[in-house]
């Protein structure tokens, strides 16, 4: 199956043998390979401009639906979506697609499987990018157990660690959740989703769903996003969130340690991931936790969907950082 691109060129989809199971993956173009990893609630599809534009500059790009999005396995089971399993799946694609060593570069949650994919198999992935989510090394205290420490209990990850609720609120009517979550967490709308919750409220409480989509967003691949979500549903991407706790169990010998290949940084200014103090405090420590930083750069007006909002911006970093490797 073939999609077109802005550019006229058609990425490739095809279904791979990989990690224990079957993942869809967009590949475009040929040279050295770099893997794209989307995050929640989005495919592939997300990184098609990024995909272009790496394929005319000399690279071979590869969007995998991740692990429980779309065409790729959704295991039911949320202890199979720990951040070792979503590594464990990258290395195996790298394998699949007949090469030694990619660059890696992720997405709100596919920036922590691409940062851990760094961090556990250097030999592997050379250079590392992340794009919301700021590298912080597995430390002494899961998030949630933190958060439930400070006396927390309405943030929006907790309110999707219980099988069936959010599932129920954003399957109701998958098209107004696909279009309120991407213009209300965007540079367009006001933010506030991702963050702390009215008691007795869902994620959708206060998003908008707007009259007209911002003109970044396209037509096509939200019609496709929608109808992949419609047949799927979304527990494979809300049991990522469900993993936290494993992850961190999983990941203790990894406690504390820098990447240290080269790295990358991007993120929108009014993106709500970017408003957490952890995430502020994670930026600040980038000195000693990605030691050969290349560039970190917060994007004026952006929100979370950052390379599809300022595609253009982000392809000329993400260009400069690979060109410079």
């Amino acid at each position: 199956m073939t999609l077109p691109t802005p550019a006229g060129e058609e990425p490739r989809l095809q279904t791979l043998a990989v990690n224990g199971i079957r993942m869809r993956v967009a590949t475009q173009g040929s040279g050295p390979l770099v893997l794209l990893c989307h995050g929640f609630p989005e495919l592939w599809c997300s990184w098609r401009a990024q995909m272009a534009a790496l394929a005319a500059a000399g690279f071979r790009a590869a969007a995998p639906d991740m692990r429980g999005y779309g065409g790729t396995d959704a295991p039911a089971d949320p202890a199979q979506y720990t951040m070792l399993h979503h590594v464990g799946d990258l290395v195996a694609l790298v394998g699949a697609l007949g090469e030694t060593q990619a660059v890696v570069v992720g997405h709100d949650w596919g920036a922590p499987a691409a940062w851990h994919a760094a961090l556990l198999r250097p030999d592997l992935f050379r250079a590392v990018a992340g794009l919301s989510v700021p590298y912080m090394p597995p430390g002494p205290v899961d998030l949630l157990s933190a958060l439930s420490q400070q006396g927390i209990s309405h943030f929006y990850m907790q309110y999707f660690q219980a099988p069936g609720i959010a599932e129920a609120e954003l399957e109701a009517d998958v098209a107004a959740t696909l279009r309120r979550t991407t213009f209300s967490l965007s540079g367009d709308g006001a933010g506030g989703v991702a963050g702390m919750l009215e008691p007795g409220t869902g994620f959708l409480h206060a998003t908008v769903d707007p009259a007209v989509m911002p003109p970044w967003v396209d037509a096509d691949d939200l019609a496709y996003t929608t109808a992949e979500f419609r047949r799927t549903g979304f527990r494979g991407g809300l049991n990522w969130y469900r993993a936290i706790r494993p992850s961190w169990e999983l990941l203790a010998a990894w406690r504390g340690l820098p990447i240290r290949q080269p790295s990358l940084f991007i993120g929108g200014e009014r993106d709500d991931v970017l408003k957490f103090p952890t995430s502020r405090a994670a930026i600040a420590r980038f000195e000693r936790t990605l030691p050969g930083l290349r560039g970190c750069h917060l994007l004026p007006g952006a929100g979370h969907w950052v390379q599809r909002e300022r595609a253009a911006e982000v392809n000329t970093l993400l260009l400069g950082f690979l060109r410079g490797l």
